[in-house]
């Protein structure tokens, strides 16, 4: 009883914040298990209601009554918008929607602010509700016991809705079978957008509800999205009332967890979320590639089909014919343009133009570990930050226990994540498409709270800064011009592709790829698909390690944010923008956000994260198969469905095609 009398206040916080991620999660559930769209644009819905209501709120009820309408109005208008956003996407999977969406929410966050500004908005609530109550012997808010109140009816009544009208009967038969809701008159369209619209209603709703509990600010969207994410995760996509459930539990972890164990609490929410992912792969069966062995084609007779086609329709010219290696020539040069113009730009660019062009080659780096992963092992990942940290944070203590010889660091920043992509491979390479993303992301997540915790190693939210700057061989001075640096990770970066090159141009290049085309018939032959996977998992967490171990010498400092949630769309966006296979494109797709990021963004301040959602949103339309799908022969070699990795819990026939044997897109 002491123990409950201790912890009362935590406890009831736990509840009332809990059932704040409730009224949100059931939004993002409806929208993600009814109408099909992973929506990472949620928090942006909540926040347009936190800062509306904030904004109208002046203390009286009538200010809550009009800013719960407003606010609610707005999210439902914007969910009934994203709605004629995705439509476009149905057949793209949920990574198109995934970058999509965080493109609508870089948008929507910066005219957010733009509207209502950076600080944190006050919230007033009725003076009835701003008092507190006794409990128990406590005195605890008013408001919250409103709060706690309101949302267990919400979730009656939306179970209720869901179970016993008819409304909640289309909504049910839009997701499990919309030719039969066609069939009885119903527009499955319309009831996709209505499920959106609903969902935004609620995420407004709880905008207003809960700012003063979570209040309007910066990061508040972010924050309350992965929360969310957690519970869905957590209470699964069926009923209301396990999410009603997980939605309690996150609270608590979160009050009550910080309360009791304070050193564990920043660990316990995506840990949970990694073990519910973990076994719920663990007790599916391995996925199939394409169904039943008899009805599904062979995919590399397939994919030599469209190769041939492609070549029969786009001839060589003549005069390939006379150049050394001929086609093979013809393959190399995109790749030795790109080497050549690299290798010109500092003749052609200020200081400050240079190292943002290392810093793109360091994510670029990140950016082809994600293609290796996403495009070429069919395991689509926002968790690639995670080793990319690993080599960061190894080759900045390195330097600072005075071992700065370039190649020392590199090496050993390399095995360091070529380590813990070993340790976490095993939770990864079983999952397939949007399990793999959110595994990944409670992997990236949780090193995140690592980095935040482990201020001995990481320096905590301050960073690392002042270490000895690298040598590029051993026994030089250490590197500190803009140029010798560039010159250094352009070196580093040359010699980091060729060798994945290489490797994905050589038989076990080749195996990779049968096992993304074609996984069923690869297991009945006896190849061990799970190792393959877990080594394209190694190694493509020790280039993300070189990667990060660049990006730490060209900078000379290293933040939280540099390996980052945000860090891990941006190179998955770069992935895009290439060509899920092309390991050019996802170079190219690096420089180009970059670019956007930090040096267009100079010419207008504040308005980063705009142009970068514009980005997301144009790419994600304009670019179905990235640049790659330009040159026409798609991102890996042969037409076809556009390029997504993540349309279904297995690797279904839209799934991009991997490229033919033994090509590999450079």
């Amino acid at each position: 009883m002491e123990l409950l009398d201790a912890h009362l206040v935590p406890a009831v916080d736990g509840v009332a914040f809990g059932l704040l991620l409730f009224v949100v999660a059931a939004g993002l559930s409806l929208a993600f298990g009814t109408a099909g769209v992973l929506n990472l644009s949620h928090g942006t819905l909540y926040a347009i209601g936190a800062y509306t209501g904030a904004e109208l709120s002046d203390g009286t009820w009538g200010g809550l009554a009009l800013g719960l309408a407003a606010g609610t109005a707005a999210a439902c208008v914007a969910g009934a918008a994203l709605s004629g956003a995705t439509a476009p996407l149905a057949r793209r999977g949920h990574l198109a929607q995934a970058l999509l969406t965080f493109g609508l929410a870089l948008i929507g966050g910066d005219l957010l602010i733009q509207f209502f500004g950076a600080d944190e908005l006050p919230v007033r609530v009725p003076e009835a509700l701003d008092s507190s109550v006794t409990l128990l012997g406590h005195r605890y808010p008013a408001y919250r016991l409103c709060f706690i109140v309101m949302a267990v009816l919400l979730a009656g009544f939306g179970t209720w809705v869901l179970t016993r009208t008819r409304m909640g009967a289309a909504v049910r038969a839009a997701a499990d079978d919309p030719q039969m809701l066609a069939a009885t008159g119903h527009s499955p369209r319309a009831v996709h957008t209505g499920v959106l619209a609903a969902a935004g209603a609620l995420a407004g709703a709880a905008g207003v509800l809960g700012a003063p509990i979570i209040g309007p600010g910066h990061g508040t969207s972010e924050n309350v999205l992965m929360l969310s994410l957690v519970v869905v995760v957590l209470g699964g996509l069926r009923s209301l009332w396990a999410t009603f459930f997980a939605a309690v539990a996150v609270g608590e972890m979160q009050t009550l967890g910080v309360s009791v164990a304070p050193e564990l609490a920043p660990y316990l929410l995506f840990a949970a979320m990694a073990a519910v992912l973990v076994l719920r792969s663990r007790f599916a069966e391995p996925a199939a590639a394409h169904g039943p062995e008899g009805t599904a084609p062979d995919p590399v007779a397939r994919l030599r089909s469209r190769l041939a086609t492609g070549l029969r329709r786009r001839p060589l010219p003549a005069w390939t014919s006379r150049l050394p290696g001929g086609p093979a020539w013809r393959q190399a040069a995109p790749l030795l343009v790109l080497l050549a113009v690299l290798i010109a730009l500092p003749a052609l660019l200020d200081a400050y133009s240079i190292s943002l062009a290392g810093s793109a080659l360091a994510l670029g780096l990140l950016a082809v570990s994600v293609t290796i992963l996403t495009g070429y092992a069919g395991l689509p990942t926002l968790g690639q930050t995670a080793p990319f940290a690993v080599g960061a944070y190894a080759t900045a203590n390195l330097a600072d226990a005075g071992w700065t010889a370039g190649p020392v660091q590199i090496v050993l920043s390399a095995l360091a994540a070529a380590v813990f992509s070993a340790v976490v491979g095993p939770a990864v390479i079983r999952a397939r498409g949007t399990t793999v993303l959110m595994i990944t992301l409670a992997i990236g997540e949780l090193t995140g709270a690592v980095v935040n915790q482990l201020k001995s190693v990481t320096g905590g939210a301050d960073g690392l800064v002042g270490f000895p700057a690298t040598q590029a061989l051993w026994g030089g001075e250490g590197m500190l011009e803009e140029r010798e640096l560039y010159t250094y990770a352009l070196v580093v970066a040359a010699v980091a592709v060729a060798l994945t090159l290489l490797v994905l141009r050589s038989p076990a290049g080749k195996l990779l790829t049968g096992t993304r085309g074609a996984e069923a018939r690869m297991r009945a032959s006896g190849h061990p698909v799970g190792r393959y996977l877990l080594v394209a998992h190694v190694c493509a967490g020790a280039l993300a390690g070189v990667g990060g171990s660049l990006m730490v010498t060209v900078q000379q400092y290293l933040s939280p944010a540099d390996v980052g949630f945000e860090i891990a769309a941006f190179a998955l966006l770069a992935v895009v923008i290439g060509g899920t296979t092309s390991v050019i494109g996802a170079l190219l797709g690096a420089g180009l956000i970059v670019a956007t990021r930090d040096w267009v963004a100079g010419s207008w301040p504040g308005h980063g994260p705009l142009l970068l959602g514009v980005l997301f949103v144009a790419t994600v339309y304009l670019l179905p198969r990235g640049l790659a799908g330009l040159r026409g022969g798609g991102s890996g070699g042969g037409s076809g469905p556009p390029s997504d990795t993540s349309g279904s819990e297995d690797r279904s026939p839209s799934a991009p095609a991997a490229p033919p044997a033994g090509k590999v897109s450079p």
